[in-house]
């Protein structure tokens, strides 16, 4: 049910209906939504800090992920040789870890619409440091293989619930300034996991790698669990039933905005992480960068990244989401003809080739806050199925890159600058669809912003 309260007319028409003889010519009557029809009921109250603050927790919950594959990658060869493994077998500890991570991203969500965000954190981050501390102890590729199943699985806890928290607790613009700030300290990860774990393997050796993973599961639990609230209120939480799950799933899957939204954020996406799985290739082979030179890359990514949220949540609350997410695919395509352009006329040379990617990476951090709002908000009874889904797809999309589309382009620059011109360009497809077809979406006010509608009265 709305409420209406009358405010002076600031002469902000968008998506009122005016009836004239309800109200003097000077008010407006606007229609808003109930606060616990979108957040908790008691959402001022359960967060008293300052935003950066919630805003560095949840990055470090969700920084166990990147962690948890980044910190090993260096120590590679040593945990082969002392498990007695193959190359093949050791790589299946990668690919365990992640088949473990897509396949309960679509149900920590879930979960937590049922039972609550914080239960689902605590026992993620619990099974995670448990799973670490048995990945430390494994005397064989068989048992580290086991216990990086677990790790996969306990990981997107974090990820997911870390997106449903901050919109269960602030309206759009506030919660679109905190998603932004998680990104920007969630960006610091894939730079200094790999330092971390070289470190710890040269001086301490590779077990030293899972026993820290496990003292930050360890520290992100107590951390959690003294300062984590409650954010989804009991009269918000579904029944844990399979016919309402399933009923759940249909309905998200169904929703032709939720399936173009999550393309929209996830494709372009891939267009930079082609980069990413291609960087020996593209660094070494292309580029003639040495090893130690390759950090150069990741630095501008991921300041590119970086840069792009923090603007990001400057502009929230001062421009339409919808509007916000055309200047992210404007630098996008900008920046992705341009590396075509450039890569189709010259030989690909170090002194300029990285720096279309990062401007790329900037506009693609400015415009997903704004689309993963939209997507928490287009069923707010199931944000937590939403976002487990929405993972879910962009998981799927860096699937397909890794196996598919990176190593059929890799051999070529101008293959790589074709691929992520079309990974892209069907994000931003997707993005015009949905547009055209919900004039409405991502234009209304706080608590509108999914397009539903909205009531207003004046003269």
């Amino acid at each position: 049910m709305s409420v209406c309260i009358a405010v002076p007319d600031s002469g902000d028409n968008a998506c009122r209906r005016r009836l004239r003889q309800a109200a003097p010519p000077t008010f407006v009557f606007r229609c808003q939504q109930p606060v616990s029809s979108s957040m908790h009921p008691q959402a001022q109250s359960l967060w008293r800090g300052p935003r950066w603050a919630l805003a560095i927790l949840l990055a470090v919950l969700g920084m166990i992920g990147p962690f948890a594959i980044d910190t090993y990658l260096p120590a590679f060869a040593g945990i082969t040789a002392g498990l007695g493994a193959t190359p093949v077998q050791m790589q299946q500890t990668l690919s365990a870890y992640l088949f473990g991570f897509s396949f309960m991203a679509l149900f920590h969500g879930a979960i937590s619409d049922s039972f609550g965000r914080r239960p689902v954190v605590l026992w993620g981050v619990a099974i995670f440091a448990l799973a670490s501390v048995g990945c430390a102890l494994a005397q064989d590729i068989g048992q580290l293989v086991f216990f990086r199943i677990l790790q996969g699985l306990s990981t997107g806890a974090g990820i997911v619930v870390a997106r449903t928290v901050v919109r269960d607790l602030y309206p759009p613009s506030q919660a679109q300034r905190v998603m932004s700030q998680i990104t920007i300290f969630f960006g610091i990860a894939p730079a200094i996991a790999p330092m971390i774990g070289g470190w710890l393997f040269v001086w301490l050796g590779w077990r030293s790698i899972f026993w820290f993973l496990a003292l930050v599961g360890v520290a992100l639990w107590v951390s959690n669990y003294r300062y984590l609230p409650e954010t989804l209120d009991v009269s918000q939480r579904q029944s844990f039933r399979i016919g309402n799950l399933l009923r759940g799933y249909w309905q998200l899957g169904l929703d032709p905005r939720f399936v173009l939204l999550a393309l929209a954020a996830g494709l372009p996406f891939n267009g930079n992480f082609l980069y990413v799985l291609a960087a020996p290739a593209f660094l070494g082979g292309h580029l003639g960068l040495a090893p130690t030179q390759f950090f150069w890359f990741f630095v501008l990514n991921i300041g590119g990244i970086m840069v792009g949220a923090w603007v990001s949540g400057r502009m929230a609350g001062r421009i339409a989401a919808r509007q916000q997410i055309r200047i992210g695919f404007i630098v996008m395509v900008c920046a992705a003809l341009v590396n075509l352009l450039a890569n189709a006329v010259f030989t690909a040379h170090a002194s300029w080739a990285m720096l279309p990617l990062m401007v790329y990476a900037f506009g693609w951090a400015l415009m997903v806050p704004a689309v993963t709002l939209l997507v928490l908000d287009l069923h707010p009874a199931r944000r937590g199925m939403a976002s487990s889904l929405q993972m879910f797809v962009g998981s799927g999309a860096n699937a397909i890159t890794a196996g598919v589309i990176a190593p059929f382009v890799m051999h070529s620059t101008l293959a790589l600058a074709l691929a992520n011109v079309g990974l892209m360009s069907i994000g931003l497809f997707a993005w015009i669809t949905v547009r055209r077809r919900w004039p409405l979406l991502g234009r209304l006010e706080d608590g509108d912003i999914a397009g539903r509608p909205s009531m207003s009265v004046g003269g």
